[in-house]
């Protein structure tokens, strides 16, 4: 309200006096002009919707009519989202390393574990030699899970079965290949090929040197047997010498030789660092008991090669094809050894007929 100073000044205590005492009848006339529909019911009903959209709960379904139990159900989605099986090799992630494996994601419901020993099947001396952190690489199931839901992996299992295969191939294409020996026992010398565990046996080693002191000395091998059922892998020294020998020998040339050994069925002659045997029967083509009443160990003789066995590694020898008449090697060596450029030209000229004729060439024959 403006105020002017023509109005008539009213003592303000006066006018809220009198503004109080009308207020009972401007409330009543206001009621009668007003209608606030005093007939509905403004009562808050039970039923209302709740603040959050209902369409996002679940429906709480009677399972009794679902068809399958919850049991059931949780196995089901067990299968098919963690199909995880012994045997399988799965990608997965390293994600902690600890003193006694490391903690591997491959997706399973709780993080797989690779013990310490399987990590690789070389030696290590940590974890950190073969993984790193964050690192993705292929792991192999080695079991179900455990009773907490936890499947064990290992890489070394991957490597040997690799290992396996390559060796496999190596034999296969009869390759030469040159391996360290990490240990010897009374039956031979330890080897590592591909991370297998290989045995030369000592009749298979082709040196001069003491089988003790062959450790850390890199040896060339030939595969003799590579099993995997059977876990066996074994190696030849000799023949892989032997083929390397080969290449430069051919039957029925005349060699140098040193008695390295005798045995009751014959003697080892060392010709230029590969052995050949002289069987008993190719000494002499008079009968003899024993090599020792023909041969003594150091002995330096003449020998001819009468077979060259690559596969089997062997060098066979004869002293026999070179006797001018039979039983000189008992009676007379150096009239043999005089002549045996001589009779071994001879040899090879029949090994050249009877390959002409067709005919199966002999080892060794009287000439």
């Amino acid at each position: 309200m403006t105020v002017t100073s023509t109005d008539p000044v009213q003592d303000p205590a006066v006018e809220t006096a009198e503004a109080l005492a009308n207020v009972p009848e401007a409330a009543a006339e206001v009621a009668d002009q007003v209608d606030f529909g005093t007939d509905e019911d403004l009562s808050i009903p039970d039923d209302i919707p709740t603040a959050d959209d209902p369409s996002s709960r679940a429906a709480n379904r009677d399972m009794d009519n679902a068809g399958f139990t919850l049991d059931e159900f949780a196995a089901l989605l067990s299968k098919y989202d963690y199909n995880f099986k012994p045997g399988d090799i799965v990608n997965g992630t390293v994600f902690a390393l600890e003193s006694k494996g490391a903690m591997i994601d491959i997706g399973a419901k709780t993080a797989a574990f690779m013990p310490l020993q399987e990590v690789s099947i070389n030696r290590v001396e940590g974890l950190s030699d073969v993984l790193q952190p964050g690192e993705i690489r292929e792991f192999f199931i080695m079991s179900e899970e455990n009773e907490d839901g936890q499947l064990s992996l290992s890489i070394r299992r991957i490597e040997y079965q690799r290992a396996w295969e390559r060796v496999r191939q190596l034999q296969k294409e009869d390759a030469t290949i040159y391996s360290e020996v990490f240990a010897t026992n009374r039956g031979g010398a330890l080897v590592r090929v591909e991370g297998l565990r290989g045995f030369i046996p000592g009749s298979h080693i082709s040196t001069r040197k003491a089988k003790e002191e062959l450790v850390a000395d890199f040896l060339p091998l030939k595969f003799l047997e590579v099993d995997e059922e059977r876990n066996r892998l074994v190696l030849s020294h000799r023949r892989a010498l032997v083929e390397r020998k080969m290449n430069r020998l051919e039957v029925g040339e005349v060699v140098v030789g040193t008695v390295r050994g005798i045995k009751p069925y014959g003697a080892f002659i060392d010709i230029g660092g590969v052995s050949g045997l002289l069987h008993i029967s190719e000494i002499s083509h008079e009968h003899i008991e024993t090599p020792h009443s023909v041969l003594n160990v150091n002995d330096q003789m003449k020998v001819m090669i009468i077979d060259l066995d690559a596969e089997r590694g062997r060098i066979s020898l004869s002293t026999k094809a070179l006797e001018p008449e039979p039983g000189d090697m008992l009676t007379d060596p150096q009239k043999v050894f005089d002549k045996a450029e001589e009779m071994a030209a001879r040899y090879k000229q029949m090994l050249l007929e009877q390959a002409e004729e067709g005919e199966e060439p002999l080892g060794s024959m009287m000439i």
